[in-house]
């Protein structure tokens, strides 16, 4: 590869951005939820990180108190208690129908991380976008797939043209996902592409930018009664670009033929990412992110300095703690981009229950005469 200066340089995978910078004054972080991610990401990833855990809320109090006590942190009594800690980034590992709710409580001014999605709908997005901006809040939404280091791996690689002109985008999931660790999604009208698929219209965006348009069918499968876990969408960039994501979470078979990846196909190079933590999901597997870059004759593995759980959520509180200090010019994610994923998955849910185009019928054949 020749760069600007018409020096030709070989593909170094150590040269590739995989951490975003710290804060160099992290503020404490009041979350509200004691969910499993909580333990699993949110409180790991801090504590990994140096930023300081105040505690968190959760109407439940004795899942809170348990939680809490694992950690050392502080368990507030109301919402009202939380959200009065000074100098706080208030971080909403809620479901999103609560998401608006303590929205409004929180201080006119405060900086907020949002679960994904940005409430249970469009509808609901456009309300919380709405809330945030008659608040003046700082306020991203948690979409930290983008702040994995195999994807800021991938967008430096991208960025710095290793793959040439991207043309295709290949995303194959067949998993047995624990939907029964999440037992408010158990009774959700809409799961797979607003709670899980959703990380990977969001990440498609920032790399591909926004589609014209979607053709999905989302269902569910008639061994439970969770809303949808099985969904095949075709993203519209034109004639030049492709882009298809074909999930299923009920491929209950062994792991042998289970995946969780991507295929990401440029004019002169390509890369493969496997998103490890999917696979026996919560303990996964180790990512990988592999590129067949631009001049070279093979592919080469780029060492990973992490994974998507914990680090991605390290990276995303970095992001919005250095953007309130001044050290960062841009929210990655903030609400009003944000506002157009969900509009993606809001598209995506239409062109679900929209007809499909009939097939033609096969002309009748004409009479024979007797």
């Amino acid at each position: 590869m020749t760069d600007r200066h018409g020096d030709t340089h070989a593909f170094d995978p150590a040269s590739l951005m995989q951490a975003w910078p710290s804060p160099s004054a992290p503020r404490p972080v009041v979350t509200f939820g004691a969910g499993s991610i909580v333990g699993d990401a949110h409180f790991p990833a801090y504590r990994k990180s140096g930023v300081p855990i105040a505690g968190l809320y959760d109407p439940d109090l004795a899942k809170a108190g348990k939680l809490a006590e694992a950690w050392g942190v502080t368990a507030f009594r109301t919402i009202e208690e939380a959200v009065s800690v000074k100098n706080a980034v208030f971080d909403l590992a809620t479901p999103p129908e609560f998401h608006a709710e303590v929205l409004r409580a929180l201080p006119d001014g405060a900086p907020a991380l949002i679960q994904k999605p940005m409430g249970s709908n469009l509808t609901a997005a456009t309300e919380i976008l709405q809330i945030c901006r008659d608040k003046k809040l700082v306020a991203a939404v948690n979409f930290q797939l983008r702040f994995a280091p195999m994807m800021l791996a991938l967008k430096d690689a991208i960025a710095k043209g290793w793959l040439g002109e991207l043309v295709d985008f290949d995303a194959w999931i067949a998993l047995d996902t624990p939907w029964h660790l999440w037992q408010f999604l158990l009774k959700a009208p809409r799961v797979e592409i607003a709670l899980h698929s959703i990380h990977y219209l969001d990440l498609i965006r920032q790399l591909l930018g926004d589609p014209a348009g979607v053709h999905a069918k989302t269902l569910g499968h008639p061994n439970h009664t969770v809303a949808q876990t099985r969904t095949s969408a075709i993203l519209d960039y034109g004639d030049t670009l492709r882009c298809a994501l074909s999930v299923n979470h009920d491929h209950k078979f062994g792991r042998k033929y289970q995946a969780c990846e991507f295929r990401i196909s440029g004019t002169e190079g390509a890369a493969y990412l496997k998103l490890g933590v999917n696979l026996d999901y919560p303990r996964g597997e180790p990512d990988i992110l592999e590129i067949h870059p631009k001049g070279g004759d093979g592919w080469v593995s780029v060492p990973l300095q992490g994974a998507w759980f914990p680090d991605a959520f390290v990276g995303r509180m970095a992001n919005l703690q250095r953007f309130i200090a001044g050290e960062d010019t841009e929210l990655v994610s903030s609400v009003e981009d944000a506002w157009t994923t969900m509009a993606l998955v809001e598209a995506a849910y239409a062109s679900s229950s929209s007809p499909a185009t009939p097939l033609a019928k096969r002309p009748s054949a004409p009479s024979q005469p007797h």
